[in-house]
């Protein structure tokens, strides 16, 4: 008992910092500024003159917007455009290609507050953009192809505060404050409960054993088998909780940044048992295109976890 009510403390001391002194900062300050060019229509303006040039790869106006959103919020914020994109009649099969997009893109509430572990974060969005395109094309032009393309009377207008006076930035930043603070504190229980499951494991040798099991067949793939720990927390409790793992193994001396910026292409995106929990809820028709999508982040992921493999 001694030993489990250890592993909890410590465990939830760490979670608790990583979350209110890593986590929280960065949420703050990059959704006050996303908040702010939302308010100030800089946003509208972008969506306007990038769409048309991603509508090939099967992306309308609003999946333009959440890709910004999974690179600069996070893996959550695309909740609220899907299911708009639902309820003003988006087809089916562009409805898959913006899920598998976000599946596969990198998600900024492990890939920001992770810049001060070390991760080289203009690469890391750059083959976010190349792997989310990737999927999307892959889902809609293979995966998805079956799906119905009938769109309904679609409204892509996109509803905001407005920031026209110093009240109204001064509302826009509090509640954006509030948002990252929700946030923030929304993850420390999966935080807690991840790193005592991995902490214990740790501790009775599971971890240790997978190692030794798994060694010869990374070796053969060129594989470090550091990363079995951080790769399995990461698909079982998702993309948080990885980076808290990843920040203990950084503070331990046990993992590289040349390590973690090599493996970030499969290590920081939202296409995991939390994440894809999490994005189907947005709607009845975005569950239902869940597995195009998913076949299609596959395909983007690879491209992402090859790209930062080569040139990381």
């Amino acid at each position: 008992m001694d030993i489990l009510i250890d592993i909890i403390l410590k465990a939830g001391r760490s979670a608790v910092e990583l979350s209110l002194f890593v986590l929280l900062p960065v949420m703050v300050v990059m959704l006050s500024l996303m908040r702010l060019l939302e308010a100030r229509n800089a946003l509208d303006w972008l969506v306007g003159r990038v769409s048309p040039l991603l509508r090939p790869f099967g992306l309308t106006g609003l999946g333009v917007f959440a890709a910004l959103q999974i690179n600069f919020v996070s893996f959550a914020a695309p909740i609220a455009t899907l299911a708009m994109m639902e309820q003003r009649g988006t087809s089916d099969r562009h409805l898959a290609a913006t899920l598998a997009m976000v599946f596969a893109m990198a998600q900024a509430n492990a890939a920001l507050p992770m810049m001060t572990m070390g991760l080289d974060f203009m690469p890391t969005l750059l083959f976010s953009v190349i792997g989310g395109l990737c999927a999307a094309a892959a889902t809609y032009y293979v995966f998805g192809r079956r799906l119905s393309q009938q769109e309904g009377q679609l409204d892509e207008t996109l509803h905001h505060r407005s920031a026209e006076s110093a009240k109204g930035v001064l509302d826009v930043i509090n509640h954006a404050g509030a948002e990252a603070f929700k946030i923030a504190i929304g993850a420390i229980p999966m935080l807690v409960l991840s790193l005592v499951a991995v902490t214990a494991l740790k501790r009775f040798g599971a971890i240790d054993a997978l190692t030794q099991m798994l060694t010869p067949l990374l070796s053969l793939a060129h594989i470090d088998p550091l990363l079995i720990l951080p790769a399995l927390t990461k698909y079982l409790a998702g993309g948080t909780a990885m980076m808290g793992v990843v920040d203990d193994m950084r503070r331990a001396g046990q993992m590289s940044a040349e390590l973690l910026n090599a493996s970030a292409g499969f290590l920081i995106h939202p296409f995991d048992i939390p994440g894809v929990a999490v994005l189907i809820s947005a709607g009845k028709r975005v569950a239902a295109v869940w597995k195009p999508a998913a076949l299609g982040a596959c395909a983007g992921i690879a491209v992402r976890t090859l790209a930062h493999a080569i040139f990381a």
